[in-house]
């Protein structure tokens, strides 16, 4: 892709964002969307490949219904109280239908279908700005109209997440595909406490965005996008693979690394609320998601190839290693400690 047009997609992106995220006006809100589906499209669609058109289409498809949703729900909150301010959605039909469409957006359940997809046809640099950049401006919607969202909705949205995210990861062999399954089972933990504490919701989509962005530029870095390949990574960057494992053990929510820092004060909060079934189950349907996740790690470190393997083993490529990914992953392994002064600023 010519560098002045991949300039003007990201520069598109990032304006997108700003506008939706600073806006009180639901137009405004509605047009920096927009802005942002236009600027990605040609991103996922530069390969020119068949599975990346069809990325495309299915990712505008989706993303124009969503937003005609949003776009209705908001009208009818403005004809019911004359009000077009985002803060002030107190319409009840309109918080639904608002949720339905903020819900098609990021890829909750039950409107996740097109998400894998999606991130399968796309490289793995767009896949993690879908899996990340594009999903804030949606969260940022759910946390200032979060007041006068319908808690009960929520909730089965984000069970019916975690589980479908989990259920549906455990039979993948395409690491795009498993890392969107990861990211909607994620979204489920963002939402069922998005009502209850939306500071909470915000701090475990910027963990998740580190970990997501040390994952993914990991593996572009050692160039596997399936398990077969990952499997023969091991002797190209040692080092790198070896951190590789402990960020994916992070994803998973496993103590004492970064990951499981969110859950442990979600389920902290939902306790709080009363909500401890809630709080149990979402618990138990993320052991599903546990179990892709420990698939990953075996592949990449502690398991070697069969020696009928068809891939030829490439070692120790010359590239060095960005120092971007370097930060990101020990920081997605190491910031359990720092906890307490996040609880204070939650």
């Amino acid at each position: 892709m010519n560098p002045q047009a991949k300039l003007i997609f990201i520069a598109s992106l990032m304006l997108g964002t700003t506008i939706t995220i600073s806006s009180n006006h639901w137009i405004m809100a509605w047009a920096g969307l927009e802005i942002n589906t236009l600027a990605i499209l040609p991103l996922i669609s530069k390969s020119h490949h068949p599975r990346a058109i069809e990325a495309a289409t299915k990712y505008f498809l989706t993303q124009a219904t969503a937003s005609a949703l949003l776009l209705f729900s908001s009208m009818t909150n403005a004809w019911h109280t004359g009000q077009w301010d985002i803060t002030q959605l107190s319409h009840p039909v309109s918080a639904v239908i608002l949720t339905s469409a903020i819900a098609m957006k990021l890829g909750l359940a039950p409107f996740h279908f097109w998400f894998p997809e999606v991130l399968q046809g796309s490289p793995l640099i767009t896949g993690l700005l879908l899996s990340t950049v594009m999903k804030l401006p949606p969260i940022a919607l759910l946390y200032m109209t979060s007041h006068s969202l319908n808690p009960t909705l929520l909730t089965v949205m984000a069970i019916l997440s975690t589980a479908l995210g989990g259920w549906m990861g455990l039979n993948q062999t395409q690491i795009r595909k498993i890392l969107a399954f990861s990211s909607i089972s994620h979204l489920g933990w963002m939402a069922i406490i998005i009502i209850y504490n939306p500071k909470l919701t915000l701090l475990n989509f910027y963990l998740y965005t580190m970990m997501t962005a040390a994952v993914f530029l990991s593996l572009n870095s050692i160039k596997v996008l399936k398990l077969s390949t990952l499997m023969t990574a091991w002797t190209k960057i040692p080092s790198l693979n070896a951190m590789l494992l402990l960020t994916l053990l992070s994803l998973a929510g496993l103590p004492p690394l970064t990951g499981f820092l969110p859950k442990w004060l979600i389920i902290q909060e939902l306790t709080k609320q009363d909500m401890a079934p809630a709080a149990t189950l979402i618990s138990l349907l993320s052991l599903l998601s546990l179990f892709f996740y420990l698939r990953l790690t075996y592949c990449t470190t502690i398991t070697l190839p069969p020696h009928t393997t068809n891939h030829m083993k490439q070692w120790r490529t010359n590239k060095p290693t960005s120092i971007l990914i370097a930060v990101l992953t020990t920081m997605s392994v190491i910031l359990l400690p720092i906890s307490p002064m996040l609880i204070a600023i939650v």
